[in-house]
């Protein structure tokens, strides 16, 4: 998809990309029992993967939960349980980039996915 080298060039190929192109950057690795058990590295994220939290603040790291929103535009997950305290003391939801997650358990609700899964474990 990206063909130039320089940085500038890819920033702007991503933030210009249409829906369906910047569906495929919010994947994320898959735990080291789904690989094997998949023999797939990576997955896209959807909304009721469980995910554990490997690179990011202290405060956030190995903290494991659903996922309750998937943002496309800005590459971004919501996880449940990964919040920032407001000014006011109240709890918001902090979102985390996919890149810095692991899929623990995904969510094989979605048929057409589930099959695609099975169909890469067969052959």
């Amino acid at each position: 998809m990206v063909k130039s080298s320089k940085a500038r060039k890819q920033r702007k190929a991503l933030y210009n990309a249409p829906a369906h192109a910047r569906r495929r950057t919010v994947s994320s690795h898959l735990s080291q029992a789904l690989m094997k058990e998949h023999r797939k590295r990576s997955v896209r994220v959807i909304k009721g993967d469980t995910v554990l939290v490997v690179r990011g603040d202290s405060d956030i790291v190995g903290t494991e939960g659903k996922v309750s929103k998937v943002d496309t535009k800005n590459g971004r997950l919501t996880v449940e349980g990964v919040t920032t305290t407001k000014a006011d003391g109240a709890q918001a939801a902090r979102s985390v980039h996919a890149s810095k997650v692991v899929i623990t358990k995904l969510d094989l609700t979605d048929s057409w996915r589930k099959e695609r899964l099975q169909r890469r474990e067969e052959g």
